[in-house]
């Protein structure tokens, strides 16, 4: 387009400072054949994104933005702005291309996978912003810009709703202090695709949307398994099986672009990629204790979903914890076996290690990855009791007794049904403990205000009935008794164990009235409280200034333990407004996580849309003036989640 002569001033955009440095050094597939195809020999393959039909701008992170050297401001007044940000204008410098992956999706080896809707767009300088990035440079996404040849059956389409989540968490994920990848726009568009949300024979046209995304590097352990031999249980391989030079060329790229430290320290091969190696696994391990402190659940933990960097990617079915505290939490309601519950991520992500050592191969020695991989847990228990310390504002010792204190904590969230955000905290309201203790009455209070977050009799009921049919536990059991060696062979005792449990615990709850139940909870977190100052008062030692210290510990807890997350109905409510062509409801909510641990009560309220005039179609019925039904929706977002959000569904 000739810019004099349509008078429009050059887009912030068009100076963005291309140095594509992955297509430089990695294998690009020459083939301009169109289609799904298989690419071998190639880490990367050039692709076109298709334009959409009028993009609008749905929302803009300035915090993501202010990376690649752009003013939000800017980018939101620029005319040519949602053409660039959704590939229906190629940006001057870029040099679209897709990664080519593999991955074990839910355990087997699914063979080539790749960017199917994702357009790399190349890498941008990051000039100030470079101490944030250890290469110097972010590489940029559109995701959603269309087919590439690793689209398979799909459309290289991504939808609003699916978008909007993806945009929210990336950036939510970093004002809670999780290491992520970034989300710089997202853009909509009258172009649409049919989609069946649920799978459930109910397909309906959507609006195709595209987030752009930020982040030093998107390869991810998937990248290595292009190299994988012919799998012995579903007999597919890598499309550059047997390619070992370029193995060791995408190796030298990722540590001597993203790990520059390892690379200087070592002048021996396989020394620099064990150590490599163990960078990742304590990125890995450092990343899902986070990931575990704040009650996030992924979702879908497949190899091709793991960062090389340690970073959060790829936002699908994702969910906090929502509601009461539930180690056994599934977020993706599709995981039908529960392969990815929020209490299995950090062995999961051991077994995705364990598959990357696998996919280096000869680059590694055997043992020394071995040795790496025996250290993980505790490495990653290291990482978890430290944060939950934080969490506990347990800031001047470190006891043994503390990984009890947390259990038995998590223990009475579990038995009470009690949500997991807003439980962590309150406990900075619990008062320090003084020699004359005159604390009673905040106590009382304390203790009413947990309770508020509990669960109900019934809900607990319905939490803790058996997954497993009654005639198929009292088979296994039976079997357990007559026959334990076909028992061992063929019982998953600990599932088994989970059921009884379970059982016993429904057992329980069927004999108990509703203010049984309250009593009981309560006298369960007075105990623990007691327990908690005990351990309070052992921090106040000799010479320390309580208030001081008391003081330290509330900035300190509150700093930890976030007032809101993205939950499951805060993220509905924006998707809805949205879909009604209300964008204020996701811009709003962005500004709320942009500051989760901040009381911002001006945004802790869903944003009255202009259309119907409330947000979000749920909640108690109500009507207008003129006595015509609307739904109401009254549930501040540091609220603990409402009835009806226990009806979302996400796959």
């Amino acid at each position: 387009m000739d810019l004099m002569g349509s008078g429009l001033a050059p887009s912030p955009l068009e100076r963005l400072p291309f140095d594509n440095v992955a297509l430089r050094r990695l294998p690009l597939d020459a083939s301009t054949e169109s289609g799904s195809r298989t690419v071998r020999a190639a880490c990367f393959s050039r692709v076109s994104p298709q334009p959409l039909l009028r993009p609008a701008l749905v929302a803009l992170s300035a915090s993501a933005l202010a990376l690649l050297g752009l003013r939000a401001e800017e980018v939101r007044r620029d005319p040519r702005g949602p053409e660039y940000l959704s590939g229906s204008r190629p940006m001057p410098g870029s040099e679209p291309a897709a990664h080519c992956y593999c991955g074990h999706q839910f355990g087997l080896f699914a063979g080539q996978l790749g960017d199917g809707a994702v357009c790399y767009l190349g890498e941008v300088r990051a000039g100030d912003a470079a101490p944030e990035s250890p290469c110097g440079r972010w590489e940029i996404q559109l995701k959603g810009a269309g087919l590439t040849p690793y689209s398979r059956q799909s459309d290289g389409r991504k939808v609003l709703r699916s978008s909007i989540r993806e945009f929210l968490c990336s950036e939510a994920m970093f004002a809670l202090g999780v290491p992520t990848t970034r989300a710089g726009s997202l853009v909509t568009s009258d172009s649409c695709v049919v989609r069946d949300a649920f799978y459930a024979g109910r397909p309906c046209p959507e609006k195709c949307s595209v987030v752009l995304r930020i982040a030093p590097s998107f390869i991810r352990f998937g990248s290595f398994e292009i190299f994988h031999p012919v799998d012995d249980y579903t007999g597919r391989q890598g499309p550059s099986v047997g390619r070992h030079d370029i193995r060791a060329q995408l190796l030298d790229y990722v540590i001597e672009t993203f790990y520059p430290d390892i690379q200087k320290g070592h002048s021996d091969r396989q020394a620099r990629n064990t150590a490599f190696f163990r960078e990742v696994t304590v990125r890995t391990a450092r990343l899902v204790a986070l990931w575990q402190c704040v009650g996030f659940c992924h979702g879908v933990l497949n190899t091709d979903n793991m960062s090389i960097l340690g970073l959060t990617i790829d936002y699908g079915p994702f969910g906090f914890m929502d509601s009461r505290y539930d180690p056994e939490y599934a977020c993706n309601a599709s995981d039908k076996k529960r392969r990815y519950t929020y209490e299995a991520q950090p062995y999961v992500c051991r077994w995705n290690l364990v598959r990357l050592a696998e996919a280096l191969g000869s680059e590694l020695v055997g043992s020394q990855a071995g040795a790496i991989l025996d250290e993980y847990m505790s490495i990653y228990e290291g990482f978890y009791l430290a944060n939950m310390r934080r969490k506990l504002g347990l800031l001047q010792l470190e006891e043994p007794e503390d990984h009890q204190l947390v259990a038995d904590l998590l223990q009475i969230m579990h038995n009470t049904g009690a949500d997991f955000t807003n439980t962590f905290r309150l406990l900075s309201n619990v008062p320090w403990p003084r020699g004359d203790d005159t604390a009673t009455d905040i106590l009382e209070t304390l203790v009413e205000q947990l309770l508020e977050q509990c669960a109900s009799l019934d809900e607990l009921k319905v939490a803790n009935h058996p997954s497993m049919a009654p005639r198929e536990l009292e088979m296994i059991l039976s079997m357990s008794e007559t026959n334990p060696g076909i028992f061992n062979v063929v019982a998953n005792q600990p599932e088994v164990t989970k059921q009884l449990e379970k059982l016993g615990r429904l057992k329980e709850l069927l004999e108990i009235s509703p203010d049984e139940l309250r009593a009981k909870q309560r006298d369960d977190w007075f105990r623990w409280i007691r327990c908690y100052r005990r351990r309070l008062a052992r921090e106040c030692v000799e010479g320390s200034d309580s208030c001081a210290l008391e003081k330290e510990r509330i900035r300190v807890m509150d700093s930890t333990n976030p007032r809101v997350v993205l939950r499951n109905y805060i993220a509905q409510n924006a998707i809805e407004a949205a879909e009604s062509g209300d964008f204020s409801e996701v811009q709003q909510v962005l500004k709320l996580l942009e500051k989760p641990y901040t009381a911002q009560p001006e945004l802790e309220q869903p944003h009255l849309s202009k259309a119907d005039g409330v947000c979000g179609q749920r909640g108690p019925d109500a009507s207008d003036e003129n006595g015509k039904a609307m739904a109401t929706h009254w549930v501040t977002y540091d609220s603990k989640p409402p009835a009806w959000a226990r009806e979302i569904h996400v796959t």
